[in-house]
């Protein structure tokens, strides 16, 4: 049963969640505690690392990617105390993404002959450009990533983010965890995983759409002594779909100092 999704976006980046209505979307899906996990960027309405919501558990987390050199990484980041050094990483990486976001969106329009409806902005992500494209245009959301937006696509742009050593540091200083998330989306798993060796934790459980083999990911739990997490990576207004059993939270609990 899962009692923590610890891997929820809100519309503080590319979710459709907001800080009020993620209480209610817990309860309906019998989860006591949501990491509220929004793509470089962090909760300013969150007051503590840790606090309580209309009786929900919420963790203030941090999804930051970072460039491990041979891939890029995404690091999850548990029970927020904001830095200095963590607040500057993420104004930049926003900075950023308003550029990158205008030159995506100048590049669809003039080779699509149309006007979207989104603008540049803090926490702009493809996937908001992508609901645009659908929405005035006959390409769905998926084929605006496959043939426009995704990687290595004629609109696409890449992003500034910072070294996967800067990344981790700094998230280590701010945060009572840290850890890498969904270890099977990257190009090399194996390589992905030996970077925990500088990690707290890593995403045990994760709604991939397809069977993996974890040995690889359970050699390195062991191998790093690493804390197991898990989430939906919820963007929609579903959450606990995935997760964190009891057990395994108290584990994490520990690890925060909740």
């Amino acid at each position: 049963m899962v009692v923590a999704d610890l891997h929820v976006h809100t519309t503080r980046s590319d979710g459709m969640l907001t800080l009020d209505s993620l209480p209610d979307a817990a309860k309906r899906a019998g989860v006591e505690a949501v990491a509220v996990t929004d793509h470089d960027r962090l909760q300013s309405a969150l007051d503590g690392p840790v606090t309580r919501r209309d009786g929900v558990t919420v963790v203030h987390g941090v999804e930051l990617r970072v460039d491990a050199g041979d891939q890029r990484l995404d690091l999850l980041g548990y029970g927020v105390d904001p830095t200095d050094d963590l607040r500057a990483v993420c104004t930049r990486i926003q900075r950023n993404r308003r550029e990158r976001g205008a030159r995506i969106i100048d590049n669809v329009e003039d080779r699509l002959g149309v006007s979207l409806p989104v603008e540049p902005r803090d926490g702009l992500g493809r996937p908001h450009i992508a609901r645009a494209i659908a929405e005035v245009t006959e390409y769905g959301y998926q084929e605006a990533f496959d043939d426009l937006i995704g990687a290595d696509c004629h609109c696409y742009v890449p992003r500034e983010v910072p070294a996967f050593e800067r990344g981790a540091t700094v998230l280590a200083d701010a945060c009572g965890l840290v850890g890498l998330a969904h270890p099977f989306r990257y190009p090399d798993t194996e390589a992905a995983l030996a970077r925990c060796e500088a990690l707290d934790a890593v995403e045990r459980w994760y709604p991939y759409g397809r069977a993996v083999d974890t040995s690889l990911l359970d050699d390195a739990i062991d191998r790093y002594d690493l804390v197991p997490t898990g989430g939906s990576d919820a963007h929609g207004e579903t959450v606990g779909d995935t997760g964190l059993d009891a057990a395994a939270w108290e584990r994490v609990e520990r690890a925060i100092g909740v």
